[in-house]
């Protein structure tokens, strides 16, 4: 473990930006999704759960779980449900994780082949106390799943890899995900209060330096909003994405796990997503998906579908 490297050893930190619940505003008709209650949902989790995995959908406390897991459409979450950042947006777990499970990227690709998708995206926590960045472990995931179920797509989610050298992100990618994904979750000006552990413009970096060292890999990054961000700075984040070449973007509403995480500051609304996405559109994003309940892996193969589709209809037009 890196000697400077400080990890709060507890499940449940104290969160940077405290929040009184009542205070919050009331949560609009838009956002709210039915409980989760389907056979397919049910087999879904009892797969996840015969082969010891763990889904950000759970951990993150994702409100569209229960119209993916009807579907077999569980994100994975790798390296374990505990991360060495402390964001005070998320839901996971801050603290000391385990050894990573030599092991887990096998069991990965076998749940991918029994749920039979046709993509699958693959998450993780950060991992600031391995050298690497878990890096390695993205990518023997990524072979696992090539040799299991070649048929499957594969979206990775990764980590922003501060604390690593360039040489693990080259890992990764020569490991030939089809879509590389890496949220900046905020505008630049929250970091400090939303993702303190992290630095905008490495993360911007990370997402340019994907296209440099493969031209043919999809791109792809997203924010939420209602954070208290404006927005003049987001429409500044869609032109910083397209400045490193990102194709898909992707906007969805914050929701506050619990009273201790990041406040609501407004719910946005669907117009105002709309409107969020035209503009998108029209700053040349391949594909854009901006709606209140949108997170990075919603509809995520269907839209895979769409970005290809949409890349050949762009060539065919140069």
């Amino acid at each position: 473990m890196p000697r400077d490297l400080k990890i709060p050893d507890q499940r449940h930190p104290e969160k940077a930006h405290r929040a009184d619940s009542a205070a919050q505003p009331k949560k609009p008709d838009w956002i709210r999704v039915k409980a989760p209650t389907s056979k397919g949902y049910k087999d879904t989790r009892e797969i996840i759960r015969e082969h010891g995995l763990v889904t950000v959908c759970e951990e993150a406390g994702c409100p569209n779980v229960g119209e993916c897991w009807s579907q077999g459409h569980a994100t994975m979450m790798i390296m374990g449900d505990i991360c060495t950042r402390g964001c005070t947006f998320c839901n996971v777990a801050t603290g000391r994780p385990d050894a990573l499970d030599v092991f887990e990227p096998g069991r990965v690709a076998d749940a991918v082949k029994k749920l039979g998708l046709n993509h699958v995206v693959i998450t993780s926590v950060d991992r600031d106390d391995v050298d690497d960045g878990g890096a390695e472990h993205f990518a023997q995931t990524i072979r696992a799943i090539r040799r299991q179920a070649p048929g499957t797509t594969i979206e990775i989610l990764t980590p922003d890899f501060l604390r690593c050298g360039p040489e693990a992100l080259e890992v990764v990618v020569a490991a030939k995900p089809d879509v590389f994904n890496h949220n900046l979750e905020t505008v630049p000006g929250l970091y400090p209060s939303v993702r303190p552990g992290a630095r905008y413009f490495h993360s911007l970096r990370l997402l340019q330096r994907v296209k440099e060292l493969d031209p043919s890999m999809f791109t792809k990054s997203g924010i939420m909003v209602g954070l208290g961000e404006e927005a003049a700075q987001v429409r500044q984040v869609m032109d910083d994405m397209r400045s490193a070449d990102v194709d898909f973007l992707t906007i969805g509403q914050y929701l506050q796990p619990t009273p201790k995480h990041h406040a609501v500051e407004r719910f946005v609304t669907p117009e105002e997503f709309a409107g969020y996405e035209k503009a998108a559109l029209g700053k040349g994003f391949l594909m854009v998906s901006a709606t209140p309940l949108t997170r990075s892996s919603y509809h995520a193969g269907d839209d895979f579908a769409r970005l290809r589709a949409a890349r050949l209809a762009k060539l065919a037009r140069a």
